[in-house]
């Protein structure tokens, strides 16, 4: 598969487009109008961009009291907090307060990227992403999808993958 990266606007450089042309992984960027009273960043892309809900994967930041952790998932489901715990060993989780999140990734909510984090966050992507060419992430702000292949994804952000979404 052709991958180019290349930007319409030349200057949306995001710290996700850095690290992913450090690695030299292969990866493509879609640009849509984000726009300010869409519902679901997730959604949002799905329809502008013309893409399958099971492909573009949202990043969804979890705490348990004292840690910070990463689950990746397809927009079109929940994270099962129960399960995720599981996965990370701990007694249960939470969603992050939005603030922190963004002082710990270095990015906004809804435009959190996997990839980039100013601090490396333990995270787990769903199994349902192996099963793709390549899957959507966020590169980083809101309008900018990432897509690369899960494996990709996976050496770029340190993850393992299970079964944490229902």
């Amino acid at each position: 598969m052709e991958m180019h990266n290349h930007f319409h606007d030349g200057g949306s450089v995001t710290p996700a487009i850095d690290a992913a042309k450090s690695a030299s992984i292969d990866f493509h960027i879609r640009e849509y109008q984000h726009s300010p009273n869409a519902d679901s960043y997730g959604l949002e892309a799905v329809q502008k961009l013309g893409l399958h809900p099971e492909q573009v994967f949202k990043t969804l930041v979890v705490s348990d009291d004292n840690s910070l952790f990463v689950g990746i998932i397809p927009v079109s489901n929940q994270l099962n907090l129960k399960l995720m715990a599981q996965v990370l060993g701990v007694k249960k989780v939470r969603m992050a307060e939005k603030r922190r999140v963004d002082i710990i990734t270095g990015y906004l909510v809804g435009g959190v990227s996997p990839i980039g984090q100013k601090k490396r966050l333990p995270t787990i992507i769903d199994t349902t992403a192996q099963g793709f060419k390549t899957i959507h992430v966020s590169a980083g702000k809101r309008g900018l999808e990432m897509e690369l292949s899960a494996s990709s994804l996976q050496r770029l952000t340190d993850a393992a993958f299970a079964l944490i979404a229902t």
